[in-house]
């Protein structure tokens, strides 16, 4: 069976997709759809980069700096998001397949599909952050579907509020899905598939706070 690559089958009746995957014995248009959402990703972070976005540091150094120097911080600034976002795309989509692909029976080429459903629904929830900071100057960690802003008025410790901050409804959905997909294409037992995606997430989180604690105004604007 001859599998097409599309991220968006799977915001439609997701079995028969599964089903279709699990079957299938080639698999057609991997390769674009994943540069296709590497160069989104890119996109999306430049734009983020170009709208200042995270560039509290650079506001912070204006007055010491000339005209040249400060235009020239911004380039800079926005060309390190930019190969940020290749550096996030390839996390996200190969190295969260690797270890999927260490622990399950999935083959490889599989869990990227599912990894580019995956890279497009975060893309979107960076997408939805945009005008909220830019129009309303909020953090990414107190974004309406994160839990930063409940936990913040619960303790003042900033890595707590950062980890919590990460933890978003985007995210939430994104576990489900993986957990899902992973559990119908593997004979694994589901509590250990759960276990894995889960523990997966929380490492995540909790390097994503501790970046955004050890450097709060170079991380900000890229873990929005």
């Amino acid at each position: 069976m001859l599998y097409y690559t599309n991220p968006i089958k799977f915001f439609f009746p997701v079995e028969d997709h599964l089903y279709r995957l699990k079957k299938a014995e080639s698999l057609k248009n991997v390769w674009n759809i994943t540069m296709l959402l590497m160069m989104g990703t890119i996109v999306v972070y430049g734009w983020m980069a170009t709208l200042g976005i995270g560039s509290n540091i650079l506001s912070a150094e204006a007055a010491s700096l000339t005209p040249f120097q400060y235009e020239a911080a911004k380039v800079w600034f926005v060309l390190g998001r930019m190969i940020f976002a290749v550096g996030f795309a390839l996390l996200v989509l190969f190295g969260s397949s690797l270890i999927f692909y260490a622990v399950t029976d999935i083959p490889y080429r599989k869990l990227i599909i599912i990894q580019q459903s995956v890279l497009f629904v975060m893309l979107i929830e960076r997408l939805l952050w945009i005008p909220l900071a830019v129009f309303f100057g909020l953090d990414w960690f107190v974004s309406p579907w994160s839990f930063g802003i409940i936990t913040s008025y619960m303790t003042e410790a900033t890595w707590v509020i950062f980890f919590f901050g990460a933890i978003s409804l985007f995210q939430l959905w994104i576990i489900w899905f993986q957990a899902r997909c992973l559990g119908y294409l593997s004979s694994i037992r589901k509590y250990w598939i759960w276990l894995s995606v889960i523990g997966i997430h929380i490492l995540y989180w909790a390097g994503t706070a501790a970046l955004a604690f050890l450097d709060r105004h170079l991380v900000s604007g890229w873990f929005g």
